[in-house]
C-alpha cells in the first residue's frame, strides 16, 4: 500500500486529521501525476482550495494540458465562480482529450445562467465531434427533458439506452420513460418505467409509472404503483390524490376516502385533498359530511374557487337558498369576487323573493354572460316573472340563436308574441 492509499484508508476509517497530515507530507515530495491524484482526493473530500492550489501550480508547468483546465473549472464551479470556470473551459481546444468534457461542463454552466441556446450549441457541437459518445447523447437528452422539449429529448435518450457502453448510475430508462409520458406516449412510457424500476427503485419514477398508468385508464396498475410508492415513501404527498382517484375509478370509495384522510395528515394544507374528500362524501350520500369538508377548504383558503363553486352548486341543486346566500355573502365579506358568485347570489335572491335585489345582481353580469345558454334561460324566466316581458323576449331570442333546436323556447316565444 502506497502513502496515498494509506492516507485514503485512514480518512475512510475516520482518522481524518492523520490522513490529511499524510497528504500534506506527501504533497511536498510527490511527482506531478501524484500531485494531480492528491488534488482529486482533496476535491472529493471537499477541500477545494487545497485542490485548486495544486492544479494552479500544475497549470504553470503544463499550460497546454486540457484535463488540468477541466479540473480547474470544476473546482471553480465548487467555489461558485462560474464566470471564471467558463474562461478556463474556453481554453480547451478541439482535438484535446478534454474537449468533450469541457463542452458538457460549459453546457451545464450556461444552463445555470439561463443561457439555454448557448448551452444547446455546446452540446450539439460535442455531438458533432463525437456522435457515438453515450455521455453526449445522454447530456442532450437530459438537457431537452429539463427544458420541456420532450419530443426532442426522446431520440437522444433512446440512443443512450441502447448504447453499446451504457452509462453507469444514470438510470436513462427512467428519464426516457418520463419523456414518453410527458409527450403523451403513455404505452411506450410504461415499458421503460418497468425496465428502469427493475434496476433502480426511485420514488419519482414510481409516481410517474403510476400516473402514466392512470392516464391510460389502467387503474389496477396505477394502484399497484402508488401503493408501492406509499410503502416506500409515505410523505410523498402528490400520490394521495391520484391513488384516491384510482380507487374511486375502481369503485373502492371507502379506500379512496381513507387515502385522502392519510394525505391530509401528511399535507394538511393540500386543498385538493379536502375538495376530493367532500365530493366523495356527496357521492356516498353523506352530504353533511361533504359540506363540512368543503367548508374546511374555504377556511384554509377563501379564494379557492373550486371549493366555493362546488358548495354553492350543492346548495343551489338542493334549493338551500338561505345557505347559498350566506355562503356568497361570507365570501364577499373577505374580499373575494367572481362573476359566478354574483350569479349564485342573484339566483338565491330570486328564489327568496328579493326580486329587486336579484334584478340588480342579474344586471351586473348580463353583459358578460350573453353567450351562456343557462344564464340566458334563467334570466329570461326571471324577467318574465318580474313583469319585464319585452326584455325576457330579447333574452329568449338570444338563447335561440345559440340553441336553435330548442323547441320549448320556440313555443314560448310564439306564445309571448
Amino acid at each position: 500500500m502506497n502513502v496515498l492509499e494509506k492516507a485514503m484508508q485512514d480518512i475512510g476509517s475516520g482518522y481524518v486529521e492523520e490522513g490529511l497530515a499524510q497528504l500534506a507530507r506527501l504533497e511536498e515530495s510527490a511527482d506531478h501525476q501524484m500531485k494531480y491524484d492528491i488534488a482529486e482526493l482533496y476535491q472529493e473530500l471537499g477541500h477545494v482550495e487545497k485542490a485548486k492550489k495544486i492544479i494552479d501550480e500544475l497549470l504553470l508547468l503544463y499550460p497546454d494540458e486540457g484535463s488540468l483546465y477541466a479540473m480547474a473549472a470544476e473546482l471553480l464551479i465548487d467555489l461558485d465562480q462560474e464566470d471564471e470556470a467558463i474562461e478556463m473551459l474556453l481554453e480547451i481546444k478541439k482535438g484535446d482529450q478534454a474537449f468533450l468534457q469541457a463542452q458538457l461542463l460549459l453546457a451545464d454552466l450556461y444552463q445555470m445562467q439561463s443561457l439555454d441556446e448557448v448551452a444547446e450549441r455546446k452540446l450539439l457541437l460535442a455531438a458533432k465531434e463525437a456522435p457515438e459518445e453515450t455521455i453526449i447523447s445522454y447530456g442532450l437528452g437530459e438537457f431537452y427533458l429539463e427544458r420541456g422539449d420532450y419530443i426532442k429529448s426522446i431520440p437522444y435518450l433512446k440512443k443512450a439506452v441502447y448504447a453499446k457502453d451504457p452509462l453507469p448510475n444514470t438510470h436513462v430508462e427512467l428519464l426516457l420513460a418520463d419523456a414518453y409520458s410527458a409527450s403523451g406516449q403513455f404505452e411506450d412510457a410504461l415499458e421503460f418505467y418497468e425496465k428502469g424500476l427493475k434496476k433502480h427503485l426511485d420514488p419519482n419514477a414510481l409516481f410517474g409509472y403510476g400516473f402514466t398508468a392512470f392516464q391510460l385508464g389502467d387503474y389496477v396498475l396505477a394502484i399497484e404503483q402508488f401503493e408501492a410508492l406509499l410503502s416506500l415513501d409515505p410523505d410523498y404527498s402528490s400520490l394521495y390524490t391520484y391513488l384516491a382517484k384510482a380507487y374511486e375509478a375502481e369503485g373502492r370509495l371507502q379506500e379512496a376516502f381513507e387515502t385522502l384522510e392519510k394525505g391530509i395528515q401528511v399535507d394538511e394544507f393540500n386543498e385538493s385533498l379536502y375538495i376530493h374528500a367532500g365530493k366523495l362524501r356527496f357521492k356516498k350520500q353523506q352530504p353533511e359530511d361533504g359540506v363540512n369538508w368543503l367548508r374546511k377548504v374555504i377556511a384554509i383558503n377563501p379564494s379557492n374557487v373550486e371549493a366555493v363553486q362546488t358548495l354553492a352548486a350543492y346548495f343551489k341543486h338542493n334549493e338551500l337558498y338561505e345557505e347559498l346566500l350566506e355562503l356568497i355573502e361570507h365570501i364577499r365579506e373577505i374580499g373575494e369576487e367572481d362573476l359566478i358568485y354574483t350569479w349564485y347570489e342573484a339566483t338565491a335572491l330570486k328564489e327568496l323573493d328579493h326580486f329587486e335585489e336579484a334584478l340588480v345582481r342579474y344586471q351586473e353580469i348580463e353583459q358578460q354572460l350573453q353567450e351562456d345558454e343557462d344564464f340566458l334561460e334563467e334570466y329570461g324566466y326571471f324577467l318574465l316573472e318580474y313583469g319585464l316581458r319585452e326584455r325576457a323576449i330579447e333574452h329568449f331570442r338570444k338563447l335561440l340563436t345559440l340553441e336553435p333546436g330548442r323547441a320549448d323556447v320556440v313555443e314560448l316565444l310564439e306564445n309571448l308574441q
